[in-house]
């Protein structure tokens, strides 16, 4: 791109490129896909191969598993909604939710399941946006009852596979049957906040998630590459999911392409980490929130829904609880999250502790992904990879990713 209007130096970029192929000549990440877009202009870096034997070279139009990078646009459904004023962001959600009426709360996070008071109010449709609902994914206690019971109840972690596994309703009924870690709106907790949305959309809605969402977002987007799956005439372009093995680094295929999870329609549509893309239909997604919901001439999102999304949403002894839980899991998330605040389905940085400014908004995924928008330098940046984060090889790569595109801009 050179020395444009973009202001992104042609060195930078190649700087950029350089510290990504040695990240691929590693031996530690097959592949990556790159893409950094700053005003009308993009550069793509397309490196390495599909599997890590060889085979197809990455290209432009790879698919991969989005995994939580899924949140910041799945939460988009949401926002429609809000717009449309068929939900309000303080209603509660029991009328479409009834699996979470009339809650019980653990005495402590780390209480027996039984040892349980009644909750103070109603889930409501903030609680879910801002993953306050009371339950979620805490890695910092994973031999608690209560994270225990996500997986014996199979709530995750069904046949081998982290997304739900079931119908929406059969979850539901499962999440139904435990209690809340917290009080509705009390702690930022991960995930599951995230897949409850997308089972309120359908519900909402009358229609499947990822109908609404192709109807609303990914189809006015041009996110042709874009959904819960890859079909059959596409899946030649979806490479396998590896799990690197955390004591040998040997590569261990988590998901092929073909015959695996992401080549057939789920039983659910999980907002938490299911989506399929590929760099360019992310590119016009978080583009569209850098231009305050407009795509071109077409309204997708209101603005001042888009400023919910990508503003910190969290009070500040929230803000505090996240940022320590950040700190805590450093060492088992390879350095992500450490970001300070958290909007409608995706981290807003609060302060600066890295390259990036206050105000960028995005998110990662444990299988090698992450994408981020930056209000201040009107900068998207993506990188996706095949290599999950099993071990620091892939976030070592997303570390180094950002820190040198940040190098070269130039104005």
């Amino acid at each position: 791109m050179g020395n444009g209007n973009n202001g992104l130096s042609g060195a930078g970029l190649r700087r950029l490129r350089e510290v990504l192929r040695r990240h691929v000549e590693s031996g530690k990440v097959p592949g990556l896909v790159a893409l950094v877009g700053r005003g009308e202009e993009t550069h793509v870096e397309a490196i390495g191969t599909m599997r890590h034997d060889g085979g197809p070279p990455m290209r432009r139009d790879t698919i991969f598993r989005m995994a939580s990078t899924t949140k910041p646009v799945a939460v988009a459904a949401t926002m429609v909604l809000l717009d449309e004023c068929r939900l309000r962001l303080d209603d509660p959600v029991d009328p479409w939710l009834p699996e979470l009426a009339d809650r019980r709360v653990l005495q402590r996070a780390d209480a027996p399941l039984e040892d349980t008071v009644p909750a103070r109010r109603p889930i409501t449709v903030r609680d879910l946006l801002t993953s306050t609902c009371g339950l979620g994914l805490d890695m910092t206690a994973m031999g608690s009852p209560m994270m225990s019971a996500y997986f014996e109840q199979r709530v995750y972690g069904e046949n081998g596979w982290m997304l739900p596994a079931v119908e929406p309703d059969e979850w539901m009924r499962r999440l139904g049957t435990l209690p809340l870690m917290y009080q509705p709106g009390e702690r930022w907790l991960y995930n599951v906040s995230d897949d409850v949305l997308g089972v309120l959309v359908a519900r909402v809605t009358g229609r499947s998630f990822e109908a609404f969402l192709r109807e609303r977002i990914f189809d006015p987007l041009g996110m042709k590459d874009t959904g819960f799956h890859v079909p059959a005439d596409k899946i030649d372009r979806l490479p396998p999911l590896y799990a690197p093995d955390p004591q040998t680094g040997g590569f261990e295929v988590a998901d092929e392409a073909e015959g695996g999870h992401h080549s057939r329609p789920p039983a659910f549509q999980s907002g938490g980490g299911g989506l399929d893309s590929t760099v360019d239909d992310y590119h016009a997604y978080f583009r569209m929130l850098l231009d305050h919901g407009m795509h071109g001439t077409e309204r997708i999102l209101s603005r001042p829904a888009v400023e919910l999304m990508t503003g910190n949403r969290l009070p500040a002894e929230q803000t505090a609880a996240l940022q320590a839980w950040g700190r805590s899991v450093v060492h088992l998330s390879h350095g992500q999250g450490q970001t300070g605040g958290w909007g409608f389905g995706m981290t807003v940085r609060t302060y600066r502790g890295d390259y990036a400014p206050v105000g960028q908004f995005g998110w990662d995924g444990g299988a090698g992904t992450t994408t981020y928008a930056d209000p201040h330098n009107r900068l998207v940046g993506i990188l996706l990879t095949q290599t999950g984060m099993s071990t620091p090889d892939s976030a070592r790569a997303i570390h180094d990713f950002w820190t040198t595109l940040y190098q070269a801009i130039d104005d």
